[in-house]
């Protein structure tokens, strides 16, 4: 089995610590690509730093929908000149996130829309996050969209099966995290389990999110493949073959990787 976490934090408390020993049994396990995903300017050091050492770790830059008050100045020209940097394969997290609300409504919205030029400008992947903010996630990809295209996931996916439509029909890949497997994720695995094979991707979003067998402990990326052995389990597929499709799918969407695939 070989495997791509789509989105972890190895820079986060709890992995950064013991930042070797968590990607020893990521390898041991198969994951062969992992996208170390930024979430403050703060990070963007650490994040590419990790990327340059690690052969199959790759970086984002972003700011997550949480710290947009506190992130005005980075705009898309900020974004941009970080993103040329070889290792740098996607732009975000960032997207709507009204659950919480850490950041003004508005703030986020102004946010995201520097995210979306600077994919247009670059070529790259957006990493959304959107979270009970559906309708305004939408509007605004469908409007940046109007303005040139962009490729996209919908990371760590837990919204409705129209939104999951929108967002394919957009042309967005949806990664599936840990969260399919808990017992009151119904909705959820009913959705997991009609996305179209080729715009699949699997992620652990560590340290969040571990999934069964693992619920309550930090998570890593290693437990990549719990969630790719429910998944496919799920779908009626063969675990490594769902493995395959969806490492392939991460290549295929994060096109900087295919230049220094491990």
């Amino acid at each position: 089995m070989r495997l791509a976490d789509s989105h972890c934090h190895l820079n986060y408390k709890g992995l950064a610590e013991q930042q070797g020993e968590i990607l020893g049994r990521a390898r041991e396990t198969g994951v062969v690509a992992m996208l170390n995903i930024a979430t403050r300017e703060s990070e963007w050091d650490a994040v590419q730093a990790t990327a340059e050492r690690e052969r199959d770790v790759w970086a984002t830059v972003g700011i997550h929908p949480h710290e947009a008050d506190d992130h005005p100045e980075v705009d898309t020209e900020k974004l941009v000149k970080r993103a040329a940097h070889p290792r740098i394969v996607g732009i975000g997290e960032s997207g709507l996130d009204y659950y919480y609300d850490h950041s003004d409504r508005e703030r986020q919205q102004v946010s995201f829309r520097a995210h979306l030029a600077a994919c247009r400008e670059t070529g790259l992947p957006i990493v959304v996050h959107t979270r009970n903010a559906e309708e305004d996630t939408a509007r605004i990809l469908r409007e940046e969209m109007g303005k040139g295209a962009f490729p996209g996931v919908i990371h760590c996916f837990t919204a409705s099966a129209e939104f999951a439509e929108i967002a394919l029909d957009l042309g967005f890949y949806i990664s599936i995290s840990g969260i399919v497997t808990f017992k009151n994720a119904k909705d959820l695995q009913a959705v997991a389990a009609t996305l179209p094979a080729d715009r699949l991707l699997i992620e652990t979003d560590a340290p969040f999110l571990a999934p069964v067998p693992h619920r309550g402990k930090t998570g890593e990326p290693a437990f990549v493949a719990d969630t790719c052995r429910f998944l496919a389990n799920l779908r009626g597929e063969d675990a490594d073959a769902l493995a395959e499709k969806t490492r392939e799918n991460f290549h295929t969407l994060f096109a900087k990787t295919r230049s220094s695939r491990s």
